[in-house]
């Protein structure tokens, strides 16, 4: 009975120690915070909004000249104008929108402005540049990307447009012809109304502060989310270019450049989910969720 006994030992002896568990598959934060610096392109502070609000809250807004150039040149000087004092945040519908500007629809259009700005709805495709394909599927276009500019675009391979996606910025307006002036301005709070895709000129993306728009008492008034009482109302204190602050003063913002190696990466991670949570991962991922990180400099 020995003999059998020290096979046994010597048998688990020999056994191969377990292969080591596999390093857990990095998430896309991950992979944008370890990007090197040269990964990251800065925002110039001419394309940033500020919207200060009256208890303190900030909200930045990236905005996209080269997309609706016409009404992003409203917009700047519809800020330098001080057109925007006493402006509110008068809507706020459930899964839709927030929008602010002029409740009262009494105040003349400011200074300086386009008042009837083209429809800046959509693009020859490549106009601005693809850096990346999107390799996954889009219910409401053909073909997406990523331009080297950092913006998300939908497209048919022949025209593109950017994609109503949570957090965007667009520019209210009345029945078309109408395309809005960009004294009244929207964003995005719910899930990503992408029907109104080239129906209406959008401007640009909240890429800090969103909490301060999204996260308010929703209204009830015309079947839109109006703030009937105008005591509901959210004051703004101001509405500011970035660019025209003192430069201690200014915010600085990255964007993770769509052509930098690790931003497929990213692509990738979104759309197969690793870690102990997912065991399934889903091979795709919605256009709108796979938007372009963006970083606060110094925070």
């Amino acid at each position: 009975m020995l003999l059998p006994l020290f096979a046994l030992l010597a048998a688990a002896q020999a056994a191969p120690a377990p292969a080591p568990a596999p390093a857990p598959k990095p998430t896309a934060a991950q992979l944008a915070a370890a990007a090197p610096a040269s990964a990251w392109g800065a925002i110039d502070p001419q394309d940033l909004l500020l919207i200060d609000f009256a208890d303190g809250r900030r909200s930045v807004i990236w905005l996209a000249p080269a997309f609706a150039p016409v009404h992003v040149a409203n917009i700047r000087t519809i800020a330098r104008s001080g057109w925007w004092k006493d402006a509110t945040v008068y809507r706020v519908q459930d899964n839709y929108v927030t929008q602010w500007g002029d409740a009262t629809e009494k105040k003349p259009p400011a200074a300086g402005i386009v008042p009837k700005p083209p429809a800046e709805y959509e693009w020859a495709w490549g106009a601005h540049g693809v850096a990346v394909d999107n390799p996954y599927r889009d219910a409401y276009a053909t073909r997406t990307g990523f331009t080297p500019s950092g913006w998300a675009v939908a497209g048919d391979g022949a025209r593109q447009w950017l994609p109503h996606c949570y957090g965007m910025v667009g520019v209210a307006r009345d029945l078309a012809p109408d395309t809005g002036t960009g004294g009244d301005l929207y964003t995005v709070i719910g899930h990503a109304p992408r029907h109104l895709d080239r129906n209406i000129a959008l401007v640009g993306r909240v890429i800090d502060g969103m909490a301060a728009l999204s996260a308010l008492p929703r209204g009830t008034g015309g079947g839109l989310g109006l703030y009937e009482d105008p005591k509901q109302r959210v004051p703004i204190k101001r509405i500011a270019i970035a660019a025209d602050l003192p430069a201690e003063d200014r915010p600085a913002f990255e964007y993770l450049r769509p052509d930098a190696r690790v931003f497929a990466a990213t692509l990738e991670a979104r759309a197969n989910r690793g870690g102990p949570f997912f065991t399934v991962p889903a091979g795709a991922t919605d256009l709108c969720n796979v938007m372009v990180p963006v970083r606060v400099v110094g925070r």
